[in-house]
């Protein structure tokens, strides 16, 4: 599936599914510059990937947290780099050792992944930081890899709810730190999302 968008210069971009995996050993044929993205279950990864992506059936969508449990890749041209949707994490109904075979995976994806150059950290803007998300951002803040936390359902967020969400990450991640606020219902941060992408990409 392709969905396509154009950027402020004129160029059109495109967003296709290319790869789905399972394994590691499918991760080590993956050599092309990747950015991932990782979230709890149910934080709306896929509704954000089709709103970058301007097409609803881009990535599929489900009302079963957890549903998801492959690797998903999406070659953005111009640019020739992924957006590699990685499973959603935090799902309580996931069997022990489902839950250990994706601690696995996702500690394999990160410290052995030589072509990942960022990290998109998709939060619900209406939520304090959780377990999950602070371990995940531990093990990329030891492999110094940037993160780019996007705070998502901001249209179902009162402001007060924003304002405290943000400085709560602000304590964790530093009062600088390039926080985004993103709402797939009415795509508010879609075009800096994209922007702050390339600069990922491009340092």
């Amino acid at each position: 599936m392709t969905s396509q968008k154009t950027n402020q210069n004129g160029l059109q971009i495109t967003l296709s599914l290319e790869k789905t995996i399972y394994t590691r050993a499918q991760m080590e044929s993956v050599a092309m510059p990747q950015v991932a993205l990782a979230g709890r279950s149910n934080v709306g990864k896929s509704s954000l990937i089709n709103c970058l992506g301007n097409r609803k059936n881009l990535a599929k969508t489900s009302s079963t947290p957890g549903k998801t449990r492959s690797v998903n890749y999406y070659l953005v041209r111009p640019g020739d780099f992924y957006l590699v949707d990685l499973p959603g994490y935090g799902y309580a109904r996931r069997s022990k050792s489902e839950r250990q075979a994706w601690g696995k995976l996702m500690d394999h994806f990160f410290r052995q992944n030589t072509h990942l150059v960022g990290l998109l950290l998709i939060l619900d803007a209406r939520l304090p930081p959780q377990i999950p998300d602070m371990d995940l951002t531990a093990l990329a803040q030891g492999l110094n890899l940037p993160i780019l936390p996007v705070l998502t359902k901001t249209d179902k967020c009162t402001q007060r709810q924003c304002i405290a969400t943000r400085k709560n990450w602000q304590d964790v991640l530093g009062p600088d730190v390039d926080l985004l606020f993103f709402s797939s219902k009415t795509r508010q941060g879609r075009e800096q999302l994209w922007s702050r992408i390339q600069v990922l990409m491009h340092g």
